[in-house]
């Protein structure tokens, strides 16, 4: 592939186009994931307790079955499943009994397609933007997932991790030592602060899922971005905690998924840039 070629197809348009699909994606991910290890875990426990497990229907995965409506079961075509456009055409309802269609599907479709075309425009055309693509394809699965269901599940949160450690030795990102230390102290750090707060409190203030999260934002940005990102998750998760509380919109449990404004954070800190982001706290 010649130079030129590469370069356009690796330009901030060109891979917000390729965000625009993959957000679509990432709907059904969003979706299905939490369902699927739903049933992963009804089955193992029936396996354990050896009683009989209710049908649960078709089987289900990523792939199968075809995305259909909800509400009347109608089988979405592949003309009203473009990203966007199909939302805009249908007047984001659905083409066979009119319910609804949440704005949140093209609006993760847009934040993927923003993200993609941001790594074109901050990386250039480098192979390497393809990999932080998959990390921001990546992190707006799980705060999604994270935000309805407080679940970080491993499925994404561990190739993540793998992911940039092994882009770290591979000379893609940053130097492994500095990887390697992200990981461990992204993972230490929270498990510290977990068991401190259980110990003192008796109560749960986290899950390990975002111990994972935090140790994979590591892998891939450096444990020298582990205090900023925790600093600004922290903030920024106690001011939209704290408006949800005075607009009585809190889930049951009263309290706001992690996740969420570590993915956030983490995100911030890769645009704006680790050296200035070090340098607003004065270490750099």
């Amino acid at each position: 592939m010649s130079p030129d070629v590469l370069a356009w197809w690796l330009s901030p348009a060109a891979l917000g186009i390729l965000g625009l699909c993959v957000g679509s994606f990432l709907n059904v991910v969003i979706h299905r994931l939490p369902l699927m290890l739903e049933r992963q875990w009804r089955r193992d426990s029936a396996e354990l307790l050896e009683v009989a497990l209710p049908d649960e229907g078709s089987p289900l995965s990523l792939v199968r079955p075809r995305s259909r409506c909800p509400q009347c079961g109608h089988l979405i075509r592949w003309y009203e499943n473009i990203p966007v456009i199909s939302w805009i055409a249908l007047r984001a309802r659905c083409s066979a009994c009119k319910t609804p269609i949440s704005a949140r599907y093209p609006g993760v479709e847009v934040l993927t397609a923003a993200l993609f075309a941001g790594v074109g425009w901050k990386v250039g055309p480098e192979p390497v933007a393809l990999a932080w693509c998959a990390v921001m394809a990546t992190l707006v699965a799980l705060t999604f997932i994270d935000w309805d269901t407080t679940l970080l599940p491993d499925q994404l949160t561990q190739p993540l991790l793998w992911g940039g450690l092994i882009a770290a030795a591979l000379g893609w990102t940053i130097p492994l030592p500095t990887a390697l230390w992200g990981a461990v102290g992204g993972y230490l750090s929270l498990w510290s602060v977990y068991w401190l707060f259980k110990l003192t409190t008796g109560k749960e203030g986290m899950g390990f899922g975002d111990f994972k999260l935090l140790a994979a934002l590591g892998a891939w940005l450096g444990w020298n971005t582990l205090l900023p990102i925790a600093l600004i998750a922290s903030v920024i998760g106690a001011i939209v905690g704290i408006g949800m509380k005075m607009v009585s919109s809190l889930r049951e449990g009263r309290y706001v998924p992690f996740g969420p404004f570590l993915a956030g954070a983490g995100v911030f800190v890769y645009f704006v840039g680790v050296d200035t982001v070090l340098g607003w706290i004065g270490w750099y």
